[in-house]
């Protein structure tokens, strides 16, 4: 048996993979503390459960006897303080813990923007457990919502919002549904597909404030342009930030989350950082310093195990890759594509709500990203095509190849094929 006590704050994918990698490859003991639930669960279920569609139980990957089985220990608890000198953990509940290694995988929280009244009840963001348990307390009666954030978890709170009856008011600041990442294309797409789910989207709209009663309890929603929208509950999807905040005047370098090099290490001996609340110091070329993504963190806690057991490994992401669901609507990403629509052609079927876009090198016509929405694309073929560096020509001949679409769902790909090589001629003139 290994002596050794290592102790990892955080039960999300990141904390977790990192556990279970750490007892495949050591006897070392291992205990996992997290204030938000006692056992792991997915995290991008959450909204299933709201839905009605799932239970909390469903959405728990592992049966409650596997962490006993295996051997690593849980604490339901909130870590205070740590003394890295003394290599010690202060918890919320009185007890002191030492650790001879540390991981840092506290995730993310809600990012808000300093507006008053952001202590009314009915007014919060949705990513935590405790935030699902609030939401359901303040639409048990709820007429009317507010969504402000034109991003992911945005979506997912209409959709959750939508599936009670209640009446939803979308602001988003920008003048497109996300528009730092999607070209307008995209984004008229999904702006479509929102609509026709009944939601109102109010775009280049701001929030100055929300109201409430004297009890202290929200009842509207009012924007910088002076309109107000009277609701009962108000979602916060502004983005996330790194859950550091309990970490800020201790020795650790922190900018926006924990700084770590290649390997995961901190500034300090034997303390990692992982997933959401990690930041690289030396981000790979075409990728962020920080991306609160499942697959980042599932990746990290691998690496960071191999590491601690002696087998150094660089934490040295492929392609960036991203999937989620805007109501019906599937949306993909693999590489890199601008969010202006630069150096890219595109292929649109606005009736069935579909799009392939292809971004590329307009110098080596070389292929950097692909979009889809609507249609299923082979992420194994697209991590291929990228660091094949093929060229745009080439893929074009080769699409089919990437179809990933359920049987009888067929793509008219000599139709897409043309457009996009319609589109490429004067681009690459």
């Amino acid at each position: 048996m290994d002596d050794r006590q290592l102790v990892i704050i955080g039960n999300g994918v990141a904390g977790i993979t990192a556990a279970r990698h750490l007892r495949k490859r050591s006897k070392v003991r291992i205990k996992v503390i997290s204030s938000e639930s006692k056992h792991f669960f997915s995290r991008t279920a959450l909204m299933y459960v709201y839905m009605g569609h799932m239970k909390y139980e469903h959405i728990k990957p592992y049966e409650d006897h596997f962490w006993e089985k295996n051997r690593i220990e849980l604490l339901h608890d909130r870590v205070e303080k740590i003394d890295f000198n003394s290599k010690t953990l202060q918890l919320q509940k009185g007890e002191s813990l030492s650790y001879d290694q540390l991981i840092i995988a506290s995730g993310s929280k809600t990012a808000t923007h300093g507006w008053s009244g952001l202590e009314l009840q009915g007014v919060q963001g949705m990513y935590s457990l405790q935030d699902l348990q609030s939401m359901e307390d303040s639409t048990r009666n709820c007429k009317n919502a507010v969504v402000i954030g034109g991003g992911l978890i945005g979506v997912e709170v209409a959709e959750m919002l939508v599936s009670r009856g209640i009446k939803v008011d979308y602001l988003v600041r920008e003048s497109r549904f996300w528009g730092n990442v999607l070209p307008k294309e995209e984004a008229d797409l999904v702006k479509q597909q929102i609509e026709a789910e009944g939601v109102n989207i109010h775009f280049n709209t701001e929030v100055d404030s929300f109201f409430g009663n004297d009890s202290e309890v929200l009842s509207g929603v009012k924007s910088k342009d002076g309109r107000t929208f009277d609701c009962q509950f108000a979602a916060v999807a502004t983005g996330v930030k790194p859950n550091v905040d309990f970490l800020k005047d201790s020795a650790l370098e922190i900018e926006k989350g924990i700084l770590v090099n290649e390997h995961l290490e901190t500034n300090l001996k034997d303390v990692y950082a992982i997933g959401d609340c990690a930041q690289l110091r030396n981000p790979l070329k075409d990728r962020r310093s920080i991306e609160a993504v499942w697959y980042v963190g599932k990746m990290m806690g691998e690496v960071v195990a191999a590491n601690i057991c002696g087998k150094p490994t660089k934490y040295q992401p492929s392609h960036w890759f991203n999937s989620a669901k805007f109501f019906n609507l599937e949306y993909q990403t693999y590489g890199v594509v601008d969010a202006s629509g630069k150096d890219s052609i595109c292929w649109v079927n606005d009736k069935k709500n579909q799009l392939i876009r292809l971004a590329f090198d307009p110098e080596s016509n070389k292929i950097r990203g692909v979009n889809s929405l609507g249609v299923r694309l082979s992420h194994q073929q697209f991590d291929q095509w990228l660091n094949s560096e093929l060229t745009i020509d080439q893929v074009i001949n080769d699409l089919e190849k990437a179809d990933f679409n359920p049987e009888f769902f067929n793509l008219p790909f000599s139709i897409i094929k043309e457009e996009l090589r319609s589109q490429l001629k004067p681009i690459s003139a």
